[in-house]
């Protein structure tokens, strides 16, 4: 589990991402999962939940539409109980946004991390929490990504994931399955 001072953040996992959305992620409903027993252990041990949702500007955005049912927190990991939720509209979680401040204003010093996508916004966030000076771990089987395509290749998502968890592990945070975290102090 999570250190008193550490907040589990969980990005993006929103209806557009899940089957019958506007732009599924292979392996969504396993991290979702994985997602909810963090939540729930953090819930259950008091600890700080912060959940971060993404709405695309206005317009005809390919998916997170403002006020969509696509945008909205998907029910296995819906906020309760006065969690803070932060709508952001870039990839970064930080950037105006009142994350940061609502980490220091409870004092807290690091972060978990779960959600989508991994080559996104959990890499955007890892990268931006640890510049900001905050401890920083992915629970990597609770993120998604999907295939990317580049140059005329196709890319796996688990490849995607693999190489983005790898990079992040290198310099930027501990990278950890939800069972390991679940079962450290």
């Amino acid at each position: 589990m999570m250190a008193s001072d550490t907040a589990l953040v969980i990005v993006d996992l929103q209806n557009d991402y899940f089957p019958g959305g506007r732009f599924p992620l292979v392996g969504v409903e396993q991290a979702a999962a994985n997602a909810a027993r963090l939540l729930a252990a953090a819930r259950a041990a008091g600890r700080p939940v912060i959940h971060v949702r993404h709405e695309m500007p206005a317009g005809n955005p390919p998916f997170f539409a403002p006020g969509s049912a696509g945008a909205a927190i998907h029910a296995s990991v819906r906020d309760e109980g006065g969690e803070p939720v932060i709508t952001k509209n870039r990839t970064n979680a930080f950037r105006d946004t009142d994350l940061k401040a609502i980490l220091d204003a409870q004092g807290l010093k690091g972060i978990v991390l779960a959600g989508a996508m991994s080559h996104m916004c959990i890499d955007a966030a890892a990268r931006a929490a640890t510049d900001l000076g905050y401890a920083v771990t992915v629970v990597h089987d609770a993120c998604a990504t999907r295939d990317l395509d580049f140059n005329g290749v196709t890319v796996p998502a688990a490849q995607v994931h693999a190489a983005f968890m790898a990079a992040l592990a290198f310099a930027y945070a501990t990278v950890v399955t939800t069972d390991d975290h679940l079962a450290s102090p």
